[in-house]
């Protein structure tokens, strides 16, 4: 039995990579896309600006970033940026606060998508705008805003020169009823439990350095095997619903790397998140599954549902590992997340596609994937 359980592993693995392999080589040959919004960007005022730069120094490319802003800040006849480095114990916020005490117009946010979280949870609200200068593994709101995210120069033009526009973020509470903990956090892409907080949490470090996000997938193909759960889910105070899952997402936008639009109807600043839920039996579940998303295959699937909902909530029996942004955010009993409208200003490149779908479904139907 065990044996042709790794036979299946293995054939089903191979598969997605095949699906994967195919997308990523026909995306090389795309426009990088920002994901659909609603209200278009408007340029950037001209004249000085005050830049303050929140930067981890544990990424590799942080001293060449630190001595670009420096440059470009001479160039254009400004201020020295305020530099501030993120430790263990503050990854951002508490910089991102002194920052806004010293009245930056800017905030640039150098580090992965933890710092740029980080950072997000003081602008919220505020008239500083966030740039953004992709340097972690995932970098998924680079990914999202369509800012050319192997380019930190590229971005750094764009943060100090081009356009800005607000955006939503969603913010939840987590608990874990076994332990007592509970904490509350912001997230700007994708909050998740079961199946890809798992891949989350177990991708090993050594790959991630030298693979980037491509470590995720030998952390995927370890955990397919895997049993659905049992979850509760209640949509906008709807009364809840019991559905066996891998996994279920909660999006604010869906762009993953290697081009791969998870949820292609997800806007960024429709003041809605889009919920995912996966619910594959098996290996073929999954590889089902994968080509639908890889290929983006309009119709409806068994093992993939879409909501869009302002405020979900989920309640688990047992814990289950949750992650935010595709860090690692612990395991949960129960979790409530809530979009917040317009939060954030954000600098971004001049062009935005129109939304590909207006929120028009009521929240707890399945809408059209």
């Amino acid at each position: 039995m065990r044996r042709k359980l790794l036979a299946g592993t293995a054939a089903a693995s191979a598969a997605v990579a095949s699906i994967q392999s195919y997308w990523s080589v026909r995306r090389l040959q795309q426009t990088r896309t920002p994901t659909a919004s609603v209200h278009p960007p408007a340029p950037v005022q001209p004249g000085p600006q005050r830049v303050a730069l929140v930067l981890n120094p544990s990424k590799l490319q942080a001293g060449p970033t630190r001595a670009l802003v420096e440059q470009a800040c001479s160039e254009a006849g400004w201020e020295a940026p305020l530099v501030l480095e993120t430790t263990i114990a503050d990854p951002g916020t508490g910089q991102a606060e002194e920052a806004l005490r010293a009245g930056a117009d800017v905030v640039l946010a150098a580090g992965g998508d933890g710092t740029v979280r980080a950072v997000a949870q003081a602008l919220a609200h505020r008239p500083a705008a966030l740039g953004l200068l992709p340097l972690g593994t995932g970098n998924l709101l680079v990914r999202n805003l369509g800012l050319p995210y192997n380019d930190i120069a590229g971005c750094l033009r764009i943060a100090l020169h081009d356009h800005e526009r607000r955006i939503d973020m969603a913010r939840i509470s987590l608990r874990n009823d076994r332990t007592g903990a509970s904490s509350e956090h912001p997230f700007l892409v994708m909050g998740g439990v079961g199946f890809d907080a798992s891949v989350m949490t177990d991708a090993k470090q050594d790959l991630k350095d030298r693979f980037g996000w491509l470590a995720y997938s030998e952390a995927g193909v370890r955990h397919l095997p895997g049993r659905r759960r049992r979850i509760s889910i209640s949509l906008d105070g709807q009364p809840p619903q019991s559905r066996k899952v891998r996994s279920l997402l909660v999006a604010n936008c869906g762009k993953l790397p290697a081009g791969v639009d998870f949820v292609p109807d997800a806007v960024i600043d429709d003041a809605y998140l889009d919920v995912v839920v996966l619910s594959p039996r098996s290996l073929l579940g999954w590889t089902w599954m994968a080509a639908k998303i890889l290929l983006r295959h309009r119709g409806g699937i068994p093992v993939i549902t879409y909501y869009r909902a302002r405020e979900i909530s989920v309640w688990s029996g047992d814990p289950i590992a949750t992650q935010l942004d595709g860090d690692p955010s612990g395991s949960i009993t129960s979790m409530t997340a809530r979009v917040d409208p317009d939060a954030l200003m954000v600098r971004v490149p001049a062009s935005a596609p129109g939304p590909s779908v207006v929120p028009a479904v009521r929240s707890g139907v399945p809408r059209r994937s």
